[in-house]
């Protein structure tokens, strides 16, 4: 008979929506070496085929068994520069997990009996942060004097500076906001990646010799042409997908109606759950709606829950989804964390219209019901409005996460970047460079908005391409 996963720690539900505290605390030790136990250490592991960025997952599942945390650490630095970072918020039930042997061949996730293998990425992580432990880069005099600009600080980004500054490379990350992370920092509530953590993980990366510009948007403030012309012998793009896509239905634009995107971005990143500490106010309606289904639209429902809680109001926030739980591309982990601190969810709901009153604020959302009709080019049932079926949700408030589009910040401005009819930059699949000779793109960028360790995998293959390009020249 088959051990059972050990089951991770969590704030309880009730102690949990009052802030804005962790909510997964991590394997103890005992925990760690009981799941990584588990581990049936299989002679070809199917799980490291599952990780976009290789780690070498048998291996430093062994050496947790050992209690060799400090060589397990190693072992997942040399795929992963954030291990503590993608322990918390990698989608590991459709990756490594899923790609498990005791995952259920044909399942749309990882089974309850595989492998925890983010818990115990997390572990190690954890363990290599609390105790200091680093990894350095080769000392090469030929790489020290090449210069690489990266654009973007999240997760493709640093990613990248990270393989770059690890091969001896000097590198420069521009961002354009006054906060590097990215979408880990803007897009993430603390709650789910902690900001000491990011911090630490980032700052790991200036130990190394990489240098972070903020308040710098390349595009605007310097175009490629100029960052060449100052000696940058390349450029790599994880300009992120930061565009957020709309319903396109009447009365989208009453008053108290976010995209996810700046919701999210008011309260993780501007300080909005601490207002007036932080000069940054947000609208907490008493019936919120979220509409979308995946990570983003469960984050936005459980930071607006918080807020109604801080606010004194009672929770009343609804998750609004076109098609059933079955489809959601949220992490289950993310769902049932929603479900058990109150959120409500309908499902097979189409938005249709939003109802305002004399003020010009939101009131309500005209919805349709909807059923499962054949498989759409995502390879998931199509949702079919049911005609007749109209109702009326009441809301005060609704955030509309339903996608990012690509950032055109630099596109718009640099007509030889060849981008493709959604704005995303084309690239050669094999070394990720774009139309434009020694520029490099990788994440959201490219292939629309995705998982974080699938930007980092984009941009690992890009640091390699750059690499060997400018060890060529």
């Amino acid at each position: 008979m088959r051990k059972q996963p050990v089951k991770i720690k969590e704030e309880p539900a009730a102690a949990r929506t009052k802030g804005f505290k962790e909510v997964v605390l991590g394997y103890s030790e005992e925990e760690a070496l009981r799941e990584a136990g588990r581990c049936l250490q299989c002679k070809n592991p199917a799980c490291v085929s599952g990780c976009p960025v290789g780690i070498d997952i048998k291996t430093f599942i062994c050496r947790i068994t050992k209690k060799d945390y400090d060589g397990a650490y190693l072992t997942i630095r040399e795929k992963n520069n954030f291990p503590s970072i993608c322990g918390r918020v990698c989608p590991a039930e459709y990756q490594c997990a899923k790609s498990c042997v005791m995952t259920n061949k044909g399942s749309a996730f990882a089974s309850p009996e595989s492998i925890r293998i983010h818990f115990l990425e997390r572990f190690i992580g954890d363990y290599g942060i609390k105790n200091r432990l680093e990894t350095r880069g080769k000392q090469d005099p030929v790489s020290s004097k090449l210069r690489v600009a990266v654009v973007g600080s999240g997760p493709a980004g640093l990613c990248c500076a990270g393989e770059l500054a690890r091969e001896g490379i000097k590198v420069t990350v521009f961002e354009g906001l006054h906060k590097t992370g990215g979408v880990l920092r803007y897009g993430i509530p603390p709650f789910r990646l902690p900001g000491d953590i990011m911090d630490f993980e980032i700052n790991y990366l200036n130990k190394v010799g990489v240098e972070f510009v903020t308040n710098f948007i390349i595009g605007r403030t310097r175009t490629l042409d100029e960052l060449f012309k100052q000696g940058y012998s390349a450029v790599f793009l994880g300009l992120g997908a930061g565009t957020p896509s709309f319903l396109g239905i009447p009365g989208e634009n009453l008053g108290n109606i976010y995209s996810a995107n700046e919701f999210l971005a008011r309260v993780n990143l501007m300080g909005a759950y601490r207002f007036p500490d932080f000069h940054t106010p947000v609208s907490v309606g008493r019936h919120i709606i979220v509409i979308g289904g995946g990570n983003t639209a469960m984050d936005a429902a459980r930071v607006a829950l918080r807020l109604q809680k801080t606010a004194g109001i009672n929770a009343d926030v609804t998750v609004a989804y076109r098609r059933t739980e079955l489809e959601m591309p949220a992490r289950r982990l993310e769902i049932g964390h929603a479900k058990e601190e109150g959120i409500k969810f309908g499902f097979l709901l189409k938005p249709e219209k939003f109802i305002g009153n004399k003020d010009g604020l939101v009131e309500g959302v005209d919805a349709l019901r909807c059923k499962l009709g054949e498989p759409d080019s995502s390879g998931r049932k199509r949702p079919v409005p049911v005609a007749g079926s109209g109702f009326r949700i009441s809301c005060d408030m609704a955030v509309i996460a339903v996608g990012l589009g690509a950032n055109r910040l630099l596109t718009s401005v640099t007509p030889g970047l060849k981008t493709d009819e959604y704005g995303d930059i084309k690239v050669n699949p094999e070394t990720m460079e774009t139309s434009i000779k020694g520029v490099f793109a990788g994440g959201d960028i490219v292939g629309g908005e995705g998982t974080i360790i699938a930007a980092m995998g984009m941009a690992k293959k890009a640091a390699q391409a750059i690499v060997k390009r400018l060890k060529k020249s």
